[in-house]
């Protein structure tokens, strides 16, 4: 990703889309010579950077400078390098080539994460472990079946990166303000060979079509519908990692620790969360930027204004970097999650006697009690057990308070099954092995997967 974004990719592309642009002239009638053509495929990447700023010293203009230079290089070609264009013919096309690989670069990763969450989604299907809703312990689920509900949101991520790779358009060849007056001229009034020109550049810098129409730039609307792809699949990760913080809080799952990883510089016991915290904080900055590219898009006026330029060297690429590095910290996260399963069953053994008092409600009325008064003795005796954990007791005896309340009718012996958290979960590990097979499998393999075992699950 820095590699993409880096001045030799970026202006290597102005080089191509002069060549295309030269190139298609050169097919539609201008009389372009073959020499010119080759001195500028012979130096799409040899560009002398410092001849370049010396250049942007004394044109105060980017685009014209790499003019400048390419002539340099390629002197054949020199009448005819931009011939047509405006500078957003090179920097708005390019910009959209850098996105679109961007976003393939986001795809290989966000599959890699998806791989390693399958695998432990798999692994721990039916592992009980408590649910949470209001941030308040609730009916059990499975460790496997909470890392489906992260995976699910990658897998729309996915189809969201998907969707904008495949319709994101090409500025194409529109001139200063988006007429293509200037190739009107060219080709004598000829409105054919202009729509041609914009087809063929369309072509050879490999996107399906072009906008229709633009104005000096391409819509900034484009910008904001990436971007908010890209701020998607940050928020989608910090749901991940806020989940694994308040997990690592509890003791019940931890991020991975190096051996000699140190937690704080004085208190030498401590093992923070320091990626998934370097996640959350990371996805703040990218989810704050969507907003940004909506603002830049309100603010062009007319055919376009200036205000967007510097703005949008900062915020594209920043969304992409910052974003690529929270992926390879959630894959890194993924791949090494340590479960603590001792934590998590006294954890379910303190809550499990409450969650089973509304089938011990049952049990109550079917042995010949009254179904209000049941109620209300279990609802005395929660809060008693709940009071007397709060006061130090070593574990839940609610079902021994109910055993010994002869208004109740129902034995410890019989509420004693109801102490199997398995019996809570439902449909959870049922419900990771279709969702692994019917939704994910396709996705890291290329076809369903016969099982969903841990062991099977490539990484």
């Amino acid at each position: 990703m820095l590699e993409l974004w880096s001045p030799a990719v970026r202006h290597g592309l102005w080089r191509r889309l002069w060549l295309a642009l030269a190139e298609a002239q050169t097919e539609l009638g201008v009389a372009i010579p073959d020499e010119a053509l080759g001195q500028m495929r012979a130096n799409l990447d040899r560009i002398d950077f410092e001849a370049v700023a010396q250049y942007e010293k004394r044109f105060r203009h980017d685009v014209m400078a790499h003019v400048h230079a390419f002539a340099d290089d390629a002197p054949a070609a020199k009448p005819f390098i931009h011939l047509g264009a405006t500078s957003a013919f090179v920097t708005d096309n390019a910009d959209l080539v850098l996105m679109r690989r961007a976003l393939g670069i986001l795809r290989a990763r966000l599959v890699d994460v998806i791989r390693y969450l399958a695998r432990f989604a798999a692994e721990w299907r039916d592992q009980p472990t408590l649910g949470y809703t209001h941030l308040q312990p609730a009916q059990p689920t499975t460790i496997g079946k909470r890392a489906t509900l992260w995976i699910q949101d990658l897998v729309l991520d996915l189809e969201d990166v998907d969707s904008r790779i495949s319709s994101l358009p090409f500025r194409g060849v529109k001139g200063t303000t988006g007429t293509q007056a200037s190739f009107l001229e060219l080709f004598g009034g000829d409105h054919d060979r202009v729509r041609r020109l914009d087809e063929l550049v369309t072509r050879k810098m490999d996107f399906a079509a072009s906008l229709p129409v633009t104005g000096q730039t391409y819509t900034r609307k484009l910008d904001a519908r990436v971007l908010s792809v890209v701020a998607g699949i940050s928020a989608s990760a910090a749901k991940f990692a806020g989940d694994v913080r308040m997990l690592q809080s509890f003791g019940e799952i931890e991020e991975p620790r190096e051996a000699e990883q140190v937690g704080s510089s004085a208190m030498a016991y401590k093992r923070n969360p320091m990626r998934s915290e370097r996640i959350s904080s990371l996805a703040r900055f990218v989810i704050s930027l969507e907003g940004n590219a909506n603002h830049t898009h309100s603010a062009q006026f007319f055919e376009r204004t200036l205000d967007d330029s510097a703005n949008r060297r900062l915020v594209i690429p920043e969304s992409f970097l910052a974003t690529d590095a929270i992926l390879i910290l959630m894959a890194n996260v993924a791949s090494g999650l340590e479960v603590n399963t001792a934590v998590i069953e006294r954890r379910l053994a303190d809550e499990i006697p409450f969650m089973a008092t509304e089938q011990l409600l049952v049990r109550a009325v079917q042995n010949g009690g009254d179904r209000q008064v049941a109620h209300e003795t279990i609802r005395a005796h929660s809060m008693a057990a709940a009071r007397a954990m709060k006061d130090g007791a070593s574990r839940n005896d609610l079902f021994d308070r109910l055993a010994s309340d002869k208004s109740f009718g129902v034995s410890l012996a019989d509420m004693a099954g109801y102490l199997d958290a398995r019996r809570f979960t439902g449909r959870a590990p049922e419900q990771v092995d279709e969702f692994l097979r019917d939704v994910v499998a396709p996705y890291i393999t290329g076809d369903a997967l016969r099982s969903t075992r841990a062991e099977e699950i490539t990484v």
